[in-house]
């Protein structure tokens, strides 16, 4: 299949999660709203100085200047904190209020003169400047109104999201509990990282990776088994991250090598096969399947092909877990900063870095086992089969996962 044909069929296989929770204010960053939220109260709940000076009416300083300015009465003094309720403070014709940042503004007063532009005197002030109705000044509800929506269902959580739940007083909320993604590794070469290596093996990476990309993107790892390369064994596995998992991810075994496993365990489960292939390079073996209710994406064991198809794959298979648009990979067009001279017989995922406008091919060994040249890197350029490219052309990136 094509890469996005696969995405597509990944995703129509994917069951949503029903389950919801209550969470704590501090831990939503990265969970999915599961209902509707509404602001109890007016933020600000009332009019309030956005600067330290005097809140004054504006007709009365209209014509204030250096040369010819405005004196007032005033009348008292507010601080943060202090209540704005006194009607001895209400608004009257050349009188003012000395306020300081974030203090109320009382009744009548619809603008502030910051100090800067006074005398700064205590019983009467000198205006040198005026200021125009509700400058400097921040009106009820003028951040969120009472009744407004502040987050809708299915809205991923960010900083923002939670700012605005801790301004209406909000310390918890209703969210989808997280998806859990079990992962199994297969390969009898490799060992679990801080155990001794022996002759012929290698410390498994993939893992590692693909587990804290979870976590990062606020999910929960069902669980994470490296195994050797035999059938009983991978079975047992797979079955075992089916069982704590939403959806599994397995790494190698999945090419026509002798240890190739994978394809026969999960036929032999009964598992019915999505896609068995993507036309596309690395990760061209990538397939999926469906077994017990649940998805499965075996995936190759190189890791650079594992992360690509990971980052694309999973997320997309995310935004249908958690019912949130936001989790698919993002795509953005960019112009080829540095050569790329290889015409490939399969459209290529290369890594690069993007800046906005321009793409970079920081390194230039685009093999798929290798992952130290990624360091540099924050984006796939998606270079179609069978096409020269040169600097200035326009081409297709996908964003990283991290």
């Amino acid at each position: 299949m094509e890469l996005e044909e696969a995405v597509s069929v990944l995703r129509a296989a994917v069951t949503p999660i029903a389950e919801t929770e209550i969470c704590p204010l501090l831990r939503l960053y990265g969970r999915v709203a599961a209902e509707d939220v509404l602001a109890s109260i007016n933020v600000p709940p009332f009019s309030k100085s956005a600067m330290d000076g005097y809140a004054v009416r504006s007709e009365d300083v209209a014509n204030a200047t250096a040369s010819a300015p405005v004196t007032l009465c005033v009348a008292g003094e507010l601080l943060a904190g202090d209540s704005g309720a006194n009607g001895a403070l209400a608004a009257k014709r050349g009188s003012c209020v000395r306020v300081m940042t974030g203090s109320p503004v009382p009744a009548g007063y619809d603008a502030v003169v910051r100090q800067e532009d006074t005398d700064c005197g205590e019983k009467e002030v000198r205006i040198f400047q005026g200021a125009r109705q509700w400058q400097n000044y921040c009106a009820v509800g003028e951040d969120v109104r009472k009744g407004s929506c502040i987050l809708k269902a299915g809205t991923k959580i960010t900083r923002t999201e939670i700012g605005l739940l801790a301004g209406v007083g909000l310390d918890a909320v209703k969210v989808r509990r997280p998806a859990r993604i079990g992962i199994v590794c297969t390969g009898s070469e490799l060992t679990e990282p801080g155990k001794p290596l022996s002759d012929g093996k290698i410390y498994s990476s993939i893992g590692a990776m693909l587990s804290v990309s979870l976590e990062r993107f606020g999910q929960e790892v069902g669980c994470l088994k490296i195994v050797d390369d035999d059938e009983k064994v991978i079975s047992a596995a797979v079955l075992d991250a089916l069982s704590a998992s939403d959806f599994v991810v397995t790494t190698g075994g999945v090419s026509v090598g002798k240890r190739d496993l994978l394809p026969a365990v999960l036929s032999s489960l009964g598992a019915r096969t999505l896609f068995k292939g993507v036309h596309v390079q690395p990760g061209t073996p990538t397939m999926a399947s469906v077994l017990d209710g649940k998805v499965v994406l075996s995936l190759s064991g190189n890791p650079y092909a594992a992360l690509v198809h990971f980052d694309i794959c999973i997320r997309h298979a995310l935004s249908e877990l958690l019912g949130c648009p936001a989790f698919a990979p993002e795509k953005r067009t960019a112009v080829l900063a540095s050569a790329y001279e290889k015409v490939n017989s399969l459209r290529r995922l290369v890594r690069a870095r993007f800046d906005g406008e321009k793409v970079f091919l920081p390194a230039q060994n685009h093999a798929s086992s290798i992952i130290g040249n990624m360091v540099d890197c924050n984006c796939y350029l998606d270079v179609p089969a069978q096409t020269p490219c040169k600097i200035g052309d326009r081409l297709s990136v996908w964003m990283m996962g991290e």
